[in-house]
């Protein structure tokens, strides 16, 4: 538990009057208008720099050449049958990444938009698994402004003029716009979900002006935390003498992204809602049969304010209404015809015509007076259609229906409810904000780094409304026995087993590739659906597992329901097997694509739950760290919750999971082996014999098994593994243990002896879930100091992170490209750690060189895109990524669950170990004496042909 001590460091590390006017935010204090003290700020005409991206050393080259020339094969092959590899090192995007992202928009699971601090609309993942990069730079807000009966005007996007061909001559599209922003005095301050603009006398000297994006993000709430939408509320100070006539504008083009505008076949119409909210329907007619995507941008009419529509312009001269032409209207007349709400539908647009809309809203802001105006966006994409044709109701859907219009529903209730979005938001965060133990830049970077679970590509289904389009099933022959019940189809190479228990109810059904539906069911007691979140937008799987051992607890935190639905899927996943066969490419041998027993490295990429384990770089059910992370997973969420119904469904797998590792004790020593290649997370660092970081995984599954065993009634497991635990521990301190940390592995070369950073994820686990050490206190501290001392403040003074591997003489290692790598999330996770040992210096020290480094602005400029990795030069790899996410672990350590802090200890004492069964186990080896006592018959892991 964290200490009532301060602790050292900088108190107000962000002032908010640093940013803006100190008078500014008083006059702006109401109705929410002024951001919070403690946020991410940004003033919006910092320049974005172009992040670097890594690139490899020679030696590294040379090493990888083999595995180098197998992706690349394997990359065009995909690419010629239409489909894009999860993992594509060699095309680049178009658009060059650049530091100038803010928190996206709208909740989890149906698509999302970024929205960069300066105002642009962007990275755009409305289509599973792809992201469009570049802005969509028609999409802004803008303001104009008359006062004196029209002798004083201005007008202006409310962004800086930083857009190519402004105000190019004779130009019919938005260049033509008056883009007189500088960004000087206009800041950006971001507290995900919600974030502020502050126009501090932009462009009117004396009007001061907040736009407050508001999205949905609400922890425990299932059905809010689903909708597509965001709210945008302007607050207006008229600090001036004279009445200020002011109209805001939202202008929106029909896209999802990329070049997706000049397909042809869109529609916008007007609409007219319920409670004053009207705007534009836009109908966009998606590429490549994908499902389609219907936005609507509305905004608010009340008593003092008016909103008008113009439902269709475009971009060249050859439109109707032009962008030019639009925007002189808005200069002389402040709004639009009354009479556009009565157009009806536009003209499907041609190919390569771009199709936009427009919503003002226009009211009188008297001197000294005040107001508030408010915008929403909503998108309706009631179905997700993966690459392999299997189509899917997003989650939304249970509560809007299937229906393209259902965005008029969306957009009002987002208008009618976000105050109380609002109040949510805030019970949530208010306890931590006002953490006076707690430094200022670990509060919102806690928060901020949530913008994975929305824009990390992330789908939520309504796991009961599978579409219709996947009902037809093909005849299929079901032959069964007491043990198991295999699955066969014409049309199939793929065998799928598992036992005759409760995890594999249902599986009568079949659908048409012979995957059992109960792969996909619904889990009733949950009625949560399906959730999906990628590994990051340029490693393309879903659910990656050994990277979600980091990231869950952010979801176990916020939603636990979603991370016992995600541990289920991957329980029943133990439990199966795909024959089909697939090329391993740093080998270039070939294997199955899921052994039964091992837990899937991801559910898939193309068709995921159906076609699992996307990666293909290694053969991933020879890894040695997939297996001890699901148990531990499963045993800190059965603690976390309570749940013994989750417990005992879960269980059979969690056997099945610690019997298939036996394999890899060759020597009977009771630890698992690595197998000199790189078996674990760490894909590129090679292990020899035991391992640091995968035996102490091991050794805490070990006792989390026994542990579960315990708590479920199963006292023969629980002693048969507490035994394994007891035999086990010492030779892994005998092997590894130098007297001040544990080596990397047993091996004999130079790199045996680095420091890792990651070597007590285990302990990590342990204590998280209120299991005892793994160590003793003496050894666990050393340990983790020495990790402080060498691999964070030897490495640019503790301001860049821990380093995942250094030499006992101070240097970085360089035996590969992960050794010499900062991984984020590993960073935080052994922060987390430190805290748990009580050593809290150390621990935000070490956490800090993460913000410093990512998220201030003396970084490198990566807030709301957290890479993977980066190296000491900064150079990123892999932007967007899932495993910062373990950001919410040290949460979890300074916060503690109460069923963790409040449930019987498990104590190793209260397991009888008979003297005889114990004799057993010494005398004639653990392998032999558990062949005896298996949780399942052998045909879970072998079946005919």
């Amino acid at each position: 538990m964290m200490s009532t001590q301060l602790f050292n460091f900088r108190k107000h590390s962000w002032p908010p009057d640093e940013y803006v006017n100190r008078a500014t935010l008083q006059l702006l204090d109401f109705d929410g208008g002024a951001p919070p003290e403690q946020a991410w700020r940004r003033r919006l005409n910092s320049h974005a720099n172009i992040l670097k991206e890594f690139s490899v050393t020679f030696m590294e080259a040379i090493k990888m050449m083999h595995l180098g020339i197998r992706l690349w094969s394997y990359v065009r092959k995909e690419a010629s049958q239409g489909r894009k590899a999860p993992i594509d090192p060699f095309t680049r995007e178009r658009y060059k990444p650049s530091a100038s992202l803010g928190v996206p928009l709208g909740g989890m699971g149906s698509g999302s938009i970024s929205r960069g601090f300066r105002g642009e609309f962007k990275n755009w993942q409305i289509i599973p698994g792809s992201c469009e990069w570049s802005p969509v730079m028609a999409n802004q807000f803008s303001i104009f402004i008359s006062r004196n009966g029209g002798n004083k005007k201005y007008s202006s996007v409310l962004a800086p003029g930083q857009h190519e061909g402004i105000k190019k001559s004779g130009d019919q599209g938005i260049s033509s716009w008056d883009w007189n922003l500088s960004g000087q005095h206009s800041t950006y301050h971001a507290l995900f979900p919600r974030a502020w603009t502050i126009y501090d006398g932009e462009p009117d000297p004396d009007l001061k002006i907040s736009c407050r994006q508001i999205s949905p993000f609400i922890p425990h709430n299932y059905r809010e935390s689903s909708l597509p939408a965001s709210v945008f509320v302007y607050t207006l100070v008229n600090s001036g003498r004279e009445r200020a006539k002011v109209s805001l504008l939202m202008t929106w083009g029909n896209s999802i992204g990329g070049i997706s505008h000049q397909s042809g076949g869109h529609i916008n119409e007007p609409f007219i809602g319920r409670d004053g909210v009207s705007g534009v329907l836009l109908h966009h007619k998606t590429a490549n049969d994908n499902p389609h995507v219907t936005f609507a941008i509305a905004a608010c009419e009340t008593q003092n304010v008016s909103v008008t529509v113009l439902p269709s312009f475009g971009l060249s001269g050859e439109s109707c209404v032009t962008a030019r032409r639009m925007w002189g209207t808005m200069v002389q007349d402040g709004c639009f015809d009354w009479e556009n709400f009565n157009a009806g539908p536009c003209m499907p647009s041609l190919p390569g015509e771009t199709l936009c809309a427009a919503v003002s809203a226009s009211t009188w802001v008297e001197p000294h007076g005040k107001c508030t105006v408010a915008f929403a966006l909503a998108w309706s994409s009631p179905k997700v259609k993966f690459q392999k044709g299997r189509t899917y109701l997003r989650r939304c859907t249970k509560f809007y229906g299937t229906s393209e219009r259902s965005a008029v529903n969306l957009v009002h209730d987002a208008l009618t409810k976000y105050k109380w979005w609002e109040e949510e938001i805030e019970k949530w965060q208010s306890p931590i904000l006002k953490d006076e133990r707690l430094p200022e830049w670990y509060k919102f970077t806690l928060f901020n780094e949530l913008y994975f679970l929305v824009a990390g590509g992330t789908v939520w289904i309504d796991g009961g409304s599978i579409a219709e389009e996947n009902t037809n099933q093909n005849n299929s022959t079901m032959i069964m026995n007491k043990d198991a019940r295999i699955m066969s189809t014409e049309n199939s190479s793929m065998d799928l087993v598992a036992e005759d228990s409760a995890a594999c109810t249902g599986m009568e059904n079949a659908d048409a590739n012979g995957v059992p539906r109960s792969l996909i069911s619904q889990d009733n007691s949950y009625d949560v659906g399906k959730f999906l979140y990628l590994e990051g937008v340029e490693y393309v799987m879903w659910c990656t597992y050994d990277v979600h051992f980091y990231a869950s607890y952010a979801l176990l935190c916020l939603f636990p329901k979603i991370e016992l639905s995600i541990q289920r899927d991957f329980a029943r996943a133990v439990l199966f097997e795909d024959r089909r066969k697939v090329k391993f490419l740093a080998s270039g041998t070939w294997g199955i694509r899921k052994v039964k027993g091992a837990v899937p490295h991801d559910l898939g990429m193309h068709d995921p739950w159906h076609e699992m384990n996307a990666y293909n770089i290694h053969d991933t059910s020879r890894w040695k760290d997939l297996n001890s992370k699901f148990v531990l997973q499963v045993y800190r969420d059965f603690a976390a919750t309570g749940d013994m119904s989750f417990g005992r469904d879960v269980w059979p797998a969690v056997c099945a999971a610690m019997e298939y590792m036996e394999q890899f004790d060759r020597d009977g020593d009771g630890l698992i082996e690595n197998d000199g290649f790189p078996d674990q997370t760490y894909d590129t660092w090679t292990t020899h014999g035991v391992s640091a970081y995968c035996g102490c995984l091991w050794l805490a599954s070990l006792q989390a098994t026994a542990a579960m065993a315990y708590h479920l009634g199963d006292t023969t497991s629980a002693e048969k593994f507490h035994i394994k635990f007891l035999k086990a521990k010492p030779v892994f301190e005998a092997k590894l243990w130098n007297g001040s940390y544990f080596n990397y592995d047993s091996g004999m070369s130079r790199n045996s002896r680095s420091i890792q950073a990651d070597q007590l994820a285990g302990q990590w686990y342990t204590a998280s879930s209120g299991l005892p050490s793994l160590f003793d206190d003496t050894k666990i501290r050393s340990t983790l100091q020495k990790i402080y001392d060498f691999n964070v403040m030897k490495v640019r003074g503790g301001r860049i992170g821990a380093v995942n591997g250094m030499y006992p003489n101070g240097r970085v290692n360089d035996y590969c490209m992960q050794s010499r790598e900062i991984w984020t999330g590993v960073t935080y996770s052994v922060a987390a750690t430190m805290l748990l040992a009580g050593m809290e210096h150390q621990a935000f020290t070490t956490a800090q060189g993460i913000f410093t480094a990512g998220w201030s602005e003396e970084g490198f400029g990566y807030g709301f895109q957290t890479p993977e990795a980066w190296t000491v030069d900064g150079h990123y790899r892999s932007l967007v990524y899932m495993r910062p996410l373990a950001i919410w672990a040290m949460q979890w350590a300074l916060s503690p669950p109460k069923a963790i802090l409040e449930s019987p200890k498990f104590s190793t004492d209260r397991i009888y170990t008979s003297p005889l069964y114990a004799r057993t186990l010494d005398d004639d080896g653990l392998r032999k004496r558990t062949s005896k006592s298996r949780c399942f018959p052998r045909t879970v892991f072998h079946c005919a042909n």
